[in-house]
């Protein structure tokens, strides 16, 4: 075989071994053990080949090069595809100092769970938001917050476990979501 189709080869099976790597980390990390387990058989089978076929070259430099251009490029496509399917939970906490209800009612007019407390910051009294949201919902979610607040402090949080499956649905029958001025 020559030289220029084994460094493809092993270019293209390291980006798949590590696209699939950078997966099962993901879902070990999400408590997803079964998914972990199918996607590490894959992944090591893949690896150990090509290790054995870069072993196999008499101290070729491309297929090392080719190795570590796929190890690369492989880690890039596996963040790329969970950034896609966007799996997953997150906790937002917002913080911020100007009124926060018309943030808190459109927020829960659009079916999120919305916990708020009031606060003291820097400068000030300020409200704190707590909600739970989908990765896919994120931006969603701070649109509304930045409609209201560009300027709002919000940190964002991966969340391993939600027990309640309805914490983003319409909230009809609970008052439509609106929150009562105090």
């Amino acid at each position: 075989m020559s030289i220029l189709l084994t460094c493809l080869l092993i270019f293209v099976a390291r980006i798949c071994d590590v696209t699939i790597g950078t997966l099962r980390i993901i879902f070990v990390a999400r408590g997803m053990r079964y998914f972990a387990s199918f996607l590490g058989f894959f992944e090591i089978l893949i690896w150990i080949v090509v290790v054995a076929k870069v072993m196999g070259n008499e101290v070729n430099m491309y297929a090392y090069l080719a190795y570590a251009a796929g190890f690369s490029v492989g880690n890039f496509i596996g963040i790329s595809i969970e950034n896609k399917i966007a799996m997953g939970n997150l906790i937002v906490r917002v913080i911020t100092g100007k009124d926060a209800y018309v943030i808190i009612n459109d927020l829960r007019k659009k079916g999120y769970l919305v916990t708020d407390v009031d606060g003291h910051g820097r400068d000030g009294p300020v409200k704190l938001l707590f909600s739970v949201v989908k990765r896919k919902e994120l931006q969603k979610f701070l649109d509304v917050v930045h409609k209201y607040n560009p300027k709002a402090f919000y940190t964002v949080e991966d969340v391993r476990q939600v027990n309640a499956p309805y914490y983003h649905k319409p909230l009809r029958r609970f008052g439509r979501g609106i929150a009562k001025k105090k």
